[in-house]
């Protein structure tokens, strides 16, 4: 029990206690005429309409678009590399490289594409000469779910390979044995047993979609309407009286549907180790 503790403590020091402070400052409001602070529910309401609607609902659509992407294309490399005849070391290559590529984000994956892709990126200059095409940009929705893509597919595949090398052999011998195809295999055995990591790994690319921050500010400033960028805006710069809390109140709302998102997740992964345990 002892062994324990330092955890618990870091874990309400680092996320209960700021949680907490959230959830009281995000109820608080200044009087813009006589500077009284009180308590109201008018920062809650606030953030669902106008620009800060638009923010929520633009990190929405951004982070489903890309975790479905992320997860389909993860999943089909995912079986790809279990399938493939080369065993062991390409499987070895691709756990190492998507153990990095899943954890290289922010300001240097931002530059990265910025060089390579950007308005007078290397790629974007060859294309446009080439091809004469010019219409593509970073700074936008499009260009930011692609750079998004670039560590959601291999965090996918980093999930999701456990649960396909649960699949037992046995199932399909069995399946086979009596007289089962391709498709009725997946469609009655194997597809029902990944359905839920599959489920709950895309849960977890949206979560990790809808938290990102520093490659969005890099790449798009402002242009593009998120939650994230809001938040930083609204506890930075551009706070009129009354609305110090504002931001607080925009970050409340990201705890709540984060936590959503993962209690969902956990639900998910307590059913798949019912098969795959």
């Amino acid at each position: 029990m002892l062994g324990t503790l330092p955890f618990f403590v870091y874990l309400a020091v680092f996320l209960l206690l700021p949680i907490g402070l959230l959830a009281v400052e995000a109820f608080r409001v200044t009087d813009p005429v006589t500077f009284e602070e009180g308590w109201s529910t008018d920062n809650i309401g606030r953030i669902t309409e106008g620009a800060y609607g638009r923010a929520y609902m633009g990190s929405l659509q951004l982070s489903a678009t890309t975790a479905v992407l992320a997860a389909v294309l993860g999943l089909a490399l995912a079986v790809a590399i279990q399938r493939s005849r080369r065993g062991l070391l390409l499987r070895r290559l691709v756990f190492t490289a998507a153990g990095v590529l899943a954890n290289f984000g922010g300001i240097p994956l931002a530059f990265a594409f910025l060089a390579a892709i950007g308005n007078a990126g290397v790629v974007t200059s060859l294309i446009t000469d080439v091809f004469g095409f010019d219409d593509f940009s970073l700074a936008s929705m499009a260009g930011l779910g692609l750079v998004y893509l670039y560590f959601l597919i291999p965090l996918m595949v980093l999930t999701i390979v456990p649960a396909l090398e649960a699949l037992r052999p046995q199932w399909r011998e069995a399946a086979d044995n009596l007289g089962a195809s391709g498709w009725q295999y997946w469609r009655h055995v194997g597809g029902p047993v990944l359905a839920p990591p599959v489920l709950g790994a895309t849960m977890l690319l949206f979560a990790s979609s809808f938290a990102a921050y520093a490659t969005a500010r890099a790449l798009v400033g402002s242009s593009v309407p998120l939650v994230t960028l809001q938040i930083a805006d609204s506890l930075s710069s551009n706070v009129v009286v009354g609305a110090e809390n504002l931001g607080k109140a925009l970050a409340l709302g990201m705890v709540v549907l984060i936590g959503l998102v993962m209690v969902f997740y956990a639900w998910v992964q307590r059913r798949a180790q019912r098969w795959l345990g």
